[in-house]
């Protein structure tokens, strides 16, 4: 949908009552002050105007963005202003390519943010399936912007390099929020770390159903002396959303601690 300025419409309403743009008399299409101040005229020309207003609002929602002016194409304006300059809906959009009969691409950008509350992070959720069940998004489209959300995770999963060295939690939570924020199953992965604290390697460890995840403390124990480790870190999400542990997961904790 492309949003024009309120003197623009205005103006092209002007000059459908009168065939000349008076830029004074734009104010009394909007608003007459005291009301015994509209003559029959002045009513029948504001009744007039609004009702061409509103035919060239729903004439300007009906262009396809081919029709749109070209700086305001989605592409075109990646190009001439940058990709910071789009919107989300717009990004969406260059994704999606086409739009449908009655959708450009940008409405079903916007339809598809407004499933999912213009979260970002609720958008890298959704399946291909999930995708689908959106009309005018097809496999191929669906397919796409999944590749694209992906892409985006695994950009953040190779900057991790930069920030191996283990201070404090937000450190080790910098490192696995790329890996589990968006998966709909647990996991449960170990971190290991030599004297300074350092990254030696992360390793899965096991993966389960929504419900849990079964962990072998041999293994985690087998792997450190590998490693020759230091100290590890032990880290798994939760599909929920509930950030309390529960009675397995302090079970499992303790019993790490135990064996190390």
């Amino acid at each position: 949908m492309v949003f024009f300025s309120l003197k623009y419409i205005l103006k092209q309403a002007d000059k459908n009552i009168s065939g000349n743009y008076n830029p004074s008399s734009k104010l009394h299409l909007v608003y007459y002050s005291p009301p015994e101040a509209v003559t029959k005229r002045g009513l029948f020309c504001l009744k007039k105007s609004y009702l061409y207003i509103v035919s060239l609002i729903f004439y300007f929602m009906s262009l396809k963005i081919t029709d749109w002016a070209v700086e305001d194409r989605p592409r075109e304006k990646l190009i001439r202003k940058g990709i910071s300059s789009l919107s989300d809906a717009e990004l969406l959009a260059i994704l999606i390519s086409s739009g449908t009969r009655k959708k450009s691409a940008v409405d079903l950008g916007r339809e598809l943010l407004g499933i999912v509350n213009n979260n970002l992070n609720s958008l890298g959720k959704l399946s291909v399936s999930d995708l689908l069940k959106i009309r005018g998004i097809g496999p191929a489209r669906a397919v796409t912007i999944s590749a694209a959300l992906e892409l985006g995770r695994r950009r953040n999963l190779a900057e991790l390099p930069d920030a191996n060295h283990i201070k404090c939690s937000k450190d080790v939570a910098d490192i696995f929020q790329p890996l589990l924020s968006d998966l709909s199953h647990e996991e449960f992965w170990v971190l290991f770390l030599n004297r300074s604290n350092r990254v030696i390697d992360r390793m899965k460890l096991s993966q389960g159903g929504i419900s849990g995840t079964v962990t072998d403390v041999r293994i985690v124990m087998k792997k450190a002396i590998e490693y020759l480790a230091s100290g590890i870190i032990v880290c798994h999400n939760h599909p929920s959303g509930n950030l309390n542990p529960s009675e397995s997961d302090t079970r499992i904790t303790q019993k790490i601690k135990d064996a190390g």
